[in-house]
């Protein structure tokens, strides 16, 4: 069971692809991969089974392949914006196998990680320790004084393959002069487990976990502090199905538990909006509104609560 699949898609690939019209083609898929992992720890971060996104490009030329090699650089580097592990993450270079001289891990910087990497912060690129050595810093413009030594997660990588598999499986095109020319193939990975064990690890604090909107299990966490009193639980109960009715899924703890204990769990679960629906909130026309990454708490009058939840 392989880990990528660039033989069964170059040898697939070889029904579609006869001429330069053909071409560019990217195949992808999101699937449950297996691997006969020696060390397996860290639960999600190195596990044997996990599921992984890979992409396959085929191109008529080095040329085309760079142009699109790059914009998935940049594809994945606005994902780790997204996910909130950007400014932590530089785009390595590592070793290209058998394949070329380099690939490109993405790495995150984090005390956990297993790799080690030498990060230029002024090019927000950075080496990884297979490969680094005079030669290769000479040839990035790099300087040792300009480096730091960090631990780092690789979440993503991509691998220029050139033209092994195709020339090896008999993928060609023909081109615009009648000739037989082989596929200019590359190949791109995200782990989306890794990723999430990633971003638990760089951005949890004391408290427990601190979700990024865009990966978050709910953007939303009502926490109902009723004393008993049932106009709470029916105002808690309202705003519920209010955002529901804006599309807005929220996680609704309607323990009958001390608020001490069901604001240590939101903090621990780490939604990244709370709000809090108590007779005190009552009393003061709206519902508090509560950051979990900067803990910062406003009362929001309940009219405004879905325009104030729209805006973050």
């Amino acid at each position: 069971l392989a880990t990528t699949h660039e033989e069964p898609l170059t040898a697939l690939m070889t029904e579609y692809i006869h001429s330069y019209k053909d071409l560019p083609r990217y195949a992808y898929q999101f699937q449950t991969k297996f691997r006969n992992e020696l060390r397996a720890k860290s639960g999600i971060m190195r596990s044997r089974e996990f599921v992984m996104k890979d992409l396959y490009s085929f191109s008529r030329s080095e040329a085309e392949f760079r142009e699109f090699y790059e914009e998935c650089a940049g594809a994945y580097k606005k994902i780790f914006d997204r996910a909130g592990i950007g400014e932590r993450t530089f785009r390595t270079f590592a070793s290209g196998g058998s394949f070329s001289k380099f690939s490109d891990e993405f790495q995150t910087i984090c005390d956990a990680g297993e790799d080690t990497i030498y990060v230029h912060k002024e090019k927000g690129l950075a080496v990884n320790k297979e490969v680094y050595s005079d030669e290769v810093l000479n040839e990035l413009d790099m300087k040792k004084e300009d480096l730091k030594e960090e631990k780092a997660i690789e979440v993503g990588n991509i691998f220029p393959l050139g033209t092994r598999f195709s020339e090896a499986l008999g993928l060609n095109y023909t081109d615009e002069k009648g000739a037989a020319r082989p596929v200019v193939m590359g190949s791109y990975g995200i782990g989306p487990g890794r990723l999430m064990g990633a971003i638990v690890e760089v951005l949890s604090d004391e408290k427990g976990l601190v979700w990024p909107k865009e990966v978050a299990p709910f953007p939303v966490h009502i926490v109902l502090i009723s004393g008993g009193n049932k106009d709470v639980v029916a105002e808690a109960d309202r705003l519920y199905e209010l955002l529901k009715e804006h599309d807005m899924e929220a996680l609704y703890d309607d323990r009958d538990l001390r608020a001490g204990e069901k604001f240590a769990d939101a903090d621990l679960i780490g939604i990244p909006t709370r709000l809090v629906v108590s007779e005190k909130t009552l009393a003061e026309g709206g519902v508090e509104v509560v950051s979990r990454q900067t803990g910062a708490a406003t009362l929001v009058p309940e009219s405004a609560i879905i325009e104030n939840l729209l805006a973050k």
